[in-house]
């Protein structure tokens, strides 16, 4: 490891140690390891932005940036005047999320599971959908723009290499070429290794992936400690209001349809999502920077609709005859930390 590497892991260390809860989740060496790559700016193509950038712990676990969120709701990347589509989920309460799988309810195939707005993080690749999540802002050009899986891990193996070792043995026992970190500073950048040196970054970096996963299922993120969640302990007593609230939540408006506020089977806290999906019909927002990208990037222009889970299973062989029944579907959220 170089003295900048060192520097630069001592000092995310600290900044996290400063963070809420920091001392208080009693994290694992991978929670711990997944934290530091969550927060790490260096794992971008510009060394500008890190999962953290668009999930922010004081936000919900979502965008921060109260004007952006309020106009076109999509977060910068990397590269600047570069727009994805859609806003940032929380990351929060997103690892309970199973598999994307379909069942049968009456005469409606519903699709269950999965992360992203349109469940293409279906959890096949891992086991686990939010690690399949955390891989794809990497490699999103249009996001923290790195092109290489194997740039990823050559950034991580030189700040926590140490750690890497503790918690994933032989992660980072890869012979990298020569000016591999020049090549990966590069757009496009991808490195030249040869088929086994090639399976061990892939392998390392479904590590790195995993690591994050498990940050982000820890109690950390996931800290089940709003007033609801006490109220269902019996520590406190909702305000008139509050019951009004719900019961109408729960009743006349439906809202627990999807939005399921009860416990789960095992008595865990609810989530307040069904992990299933929905068009609400909800009308396109002309303020999304995505109309304004160029043709190379959004080739339908200002005519693009957002075809959610359609899209997305109209690309799989396999689902390709739900495709239509689908269109226009994103995940129900939870409702926890909504803003």
């Amino acid at each position: 490891m170089t003295w900048d590497a060192s520097l630069r892991q001592l000092t995310l260390i600290c900044l996290l140690l400063a963070l809420p809860g920091a001392d208080a989740a009693g994290l694992t060496p991978k929670e711990t390891l997944g934290k530091l790559l969550f927060f790490d700016a260096q794992l971008s193509l510009k060394g500008n932005q890190s999962c953290a950038s668009c999930h922010v712990p004081e936000a919900g676990w979502s965008g921060a940036n109260s004007a952006i969120n309020a106009h076109g709701a999509v977060y910068e990347g990397s590269v600047a005047g570069r727009f994805g589509n859609r806003r940032p989920p929380s990351a929060a309460y997103a690892t309970p999320s199973p598999v994307l799988h379909f069942a049968q309810e009456k005469s409606e195939t519903l699709f269950i599971g999965g992360n992203f707005w349109n469940g293409r993080a279906t959890g096949e690749k891992l086991g686990n959908p939010a690690a399949d999540q955390a891989q794809q802002p990497f490699l999103n050009p249009l996001e923290q723009g790195l092109a290489d899986g194997a740039c990823v891990v050559l950034r991580a193996c030189t700040a926590y290499g140490s750690l890497l070792e503790q918690v994933w043995t032989g992660t980072c026992a890869i012979a990298w070429p020569g000016k591999a970190a020049q090549t990966c500073a590069a757009e496009g950048g991808k490195l030249a290794l040869n088929r086994q040196q090639r399976a061990n970054a892939d392998r390392a970096f479904d590590r790195i992936a995993l690591s994050i996963a498990a940050f982000e299922a820890s109690a950390e993120v996931n800290a089940y400690t709003s007033k609801f969640d006490y109220f269902l302990a019996g520590r406190v007593e909702l305000s008139p209001e509050e019951t009004l609230g719900l019961e109408l939540f729960k009743g006349k408006g439906r809202c627990a349809e999807c939005h399921v506020a009860d416990k789960g089977p095992n008595g865990e806290p609810p989530l307040f999502t069904d992990f299933t999906y929905d068009n609400l019909g909800v009308p396109r927002n002309p303020e999304n920077p995505w109309y304004a990208m160029p043709a190379s990037v959004n080739p339908g222009g200002k005519t693009w609709l957002d075809q959610g889970l359609g899209e997305f299973l109209a690309g799989r062989a396999d689902y390709r005859r739900f495709a239509g029944d689908n269109v226009g579907k994103q995940k129900v959220p939870t409702l926890r930390n909504v803003d």
